[in-house]
């Protein structure tokens, strides 16, 4: 008989106790104990961001097909899927999303560039844009893009829209709203164990404060308006890490150049002179959309992708 879920390490009675609990299983006896998960799947690589087969036009594949484990990476990947088969239906552009755009960007661009060993999870450790890849602003991030293919209403794009509007100009509101040194705000930041003012402070200034926060400091902001919490939230947090959200988008800003520079379908790796001969098999194999995605695949230097720049440049020049 095969059962599984029990740890080997146990001793036999602790193992069979649960077991022979059960009506007919009084003298059962487990022969091997295991728990495994077995499926096929293809190598990723054979897929554009899209998800789109390189060599099978309008076929489309999604899940744990593609080469992952786990639930949410498979739903992930179908939604991609099926959004982007009914966008070749129609004729549309498929929606590709970026690494700092969202963690579904991250997974298939992972999957379509990396030759995985095993079945690939989403950890967040793989973004290299998680400060602004947060749960609290993914409708800011991802609202856009639903909108765009008919999944989004739009009443509900209008409400995002609405939103945006309150948080900038809560922090342009809160950025000019200067603090004194009265009595009422000095019992605020001591009652919660701020140091005091010496001289006037912004209410951005101190929301920046550790133990301080936008609702914190409602008390003594006097022309406060009343704003949903969700707008409150993002107000708070885009102050408070400001500099470090900042500097991630100057980032950002320089990784959607190189994803912008995309490179022609048809373009004949092996006949560029000056890419070392790892890179033209490796970009040959994958088939990058852009440079930034050639820069990301193993074995493809910074060196091969100022060659590759270089002639694209010409390419461009000559047409």
């Amino acid at each position: 008989m095969y059962l599984g879920g029990m740890s080997s390490s146990m001793p036999e009675d602790v193992q069979y106790a649960m077991y022979r609990t059960v009506p007919g299983l009084e003298n059962v006896r487990i022969v091997r104990n295991a728990y495994a998960i077995e499926y096929d799947c293809i190598n990723a690589v054979q897929l554009k961001s899209s998800l789109e087969f390189k060599k099978i036009e309008g076929l489309f594949a999604g899940g744990q097909f593609n080469g992952s484990s786990g639930y949410e990476e498979a739903a992930a990947q179908g939604i991609v899927a099926g959004i982007n088969a009914a966008l070749f239906v129609k004729k549309e552009e498929p929606l590709i999303l970026d690494r700092s755009e969202s963690y579904i960007g991250v997974l298939i661009d992972d999957l379509v560039t990396k030759e995985t060993a095993e079945p690939y999870r989403m950890m967040t450790s793989r973004a290299e844009y998680r400060l602004i890849l947060r749960q609290d602003n993914a409708d800011i991030r991802l609202t856009k893009y639903g909108y765009r293919v008919g999944l989004i209403s739009e009443e509900r794009m209008n409400r995002l829209t609405r939103k945006i509007q309150l948080i900038d100009e809560e922090i342009e509101r809160v950025k000019s709203v200067n603090i004194g040194t009265g009595s009422e705000v000095q019992k605020v930041l001591t009652d919660n164990g701020s140091t005091e003012l010496t001289t006037g402070a912004t209410l951005a200034e101190l929301i920046r404060r550790p133990e301080l926060s936008y609702d914190v400091l409602a008390p003594i902001d006097k022309h406060r308006p009343e704003l949903p919490c969700d707008v409150c939230e993002q107000v708070n947090i885009n102050l408070k890490y400001e500099g470090y959200i900042d500097r991630q988008l100057r980032q950002v800003e320089h990784f959607k150049k190189l994803e912008n520079k995309l490179i022609p379908d048809s373009l004949d790796y092996l006949e560029i002179s000056g890419l070392r001969k790892e890179a033209m098999q490796k970009l040959d194999k994958f088939r990058p959309r852009s440079i930034g995605q050639a820069s990301r695949i193993s074995g493809v230097s910074p060196a091969d992708i100022s060659v590759l720049l270089v002639y694209l440049e010409s390419l461009r020049r000559k047409h």
